[in-house]
């Protein structure tokens, strides 16, 4: 399946569990991550101060947490369409 490349420019923490996240193409997502906060690697930040350790990799130009967890940036870009799959 093919689906566009987007980096992660800037973030915000705007709220508990939720980010302001801008992209490359000028675009720009407010994601609440609550519904998808469960299993092993994503269960962890439902601790806000684990999840508010959030990062901006300069490499990767993705969003990352210290323990691993991270979504790729086309899920994020494109998150009213795929939270549903992923809660």
């Amino acid at each position: 399946m093919f689906h566009p490349l987007y980096d992660v420019v800037d973030f915000r923490i705007i709220a508990p569990y939720t980010l302001w996240i801008q992209f490359d193409d000028e675009t720009e997502q407010v994601i609440d991550f609550t519904p998808v906060l469960y299993g092993e690697l994503f269960g962890p930040l439902r601790k806000l101060d684990q999840f508010n350790q959030v990062v901006l990799d300069s490499e990767l130009r993705n969003l990352v947490w210290p323990n691993g967890a991270d979504f790729d940036p086309w899920t994020l870009h494109d998150w009213p369409q795929v939270v549903d799959e992923l809660a």
